[in-house]
């Protein structure tokens, strides 16, 4: 009589089933709050099957586990809800700023185009000076001075016109001169939304203004003339 081969490979291999071997685990889902949650209850089930009988765990260490994950799980649906809020502030500042076309802003830059128009802006003095001079340098570097007198506190409007200054058609840069040890003021330039575009990656929509070129619309200070 002949008798089987027996080897200990063969005896401790335990038995795979066909539902056994074809469960595989989705990636996507295991870092889901629903999962994480499913997933600690069964750890802590099987902690306490397996806990030292004679030395159990107190009762509070499981609610204190308990309480640690839901404050993982709170943050989580947090974050999700601030992100839907960020989405949605992006939408309303899309629209909010598509509907600047055809209006004047003034926007906080110290460069423009001449293309044969008058360029408007306002000064912001914060105090008031004996003389303020607005000093026009185009790109080869010949400053233009336009005096605008005493000033006192305030806005200060000026107008730039290129035929009265024989200034010709270019890009310039703009600076303000005030009384001596008095600190820079704020200078605005004025000009009509022609076009709103918004970043095919992300970040704040671009605002084409006249004569100030496309800027970010974090940069406009003033909305309407």
């Amino acid at each position: 009589m002949s008798l089987a081969q027996f080897t200990a490979l063969s005896s401790d291999t335990p038995a795979v089933t066909t539902s056994e071997s074809q469960v595989q685990a989705n990636p996507a889902d295991m870092n889901d709050a629903g999962a994480l949650k499913n997933e600690f209850i069964t750890l802590m089930v099987a902690q306490i099957q397996n806990q030292d009988p004679l030395n159990p765990l107190d009762g509070t260490e499981y609610v204190g586990q308990l309480a640690q994950f839901s404050q993982v799980e709170s943050t989580e649906n947090m974050s999700k809800v601030m992100q839907n809020s960020m989405v949605l502030l992006d939408n309303m500042q899309v629209l909010s700023t598509a509907g600047l076309v055809g209006q004047t802003v003034y926007v906080n830059t110290s460069e423009f185009e001449l293309s044969g128009q008058a360029q408007q802006g306002k000064i912001e003095l914060a105090h008031p000076s004996n003389q303020v001079t607005l000093l026009i340098k185009d790109d080869y570097g010949q400053t233009t001075k336009m005096p605008l007198g005493a000033r006192g506190k305030g806005d200060v409007d000026f107008t730039i016109d290129p035929d009265a200054l024989g200034l010709k058609p270019g890009n310039y840069t703009i600076s303000v001169e005030v009384e001596q040890g008095q600190a820079q003021p704020a200078l605005l330039l004025a000009g009509e939304v022609s076009q709103v575009r918004v970043p095919s990656n992300g970040g704040a929509a671009l605002v084409n203004v006249a004569g100030v070129g496309s800027v970010p619309f974090y940069q406009i200070s003033q909305f309407g003339a």
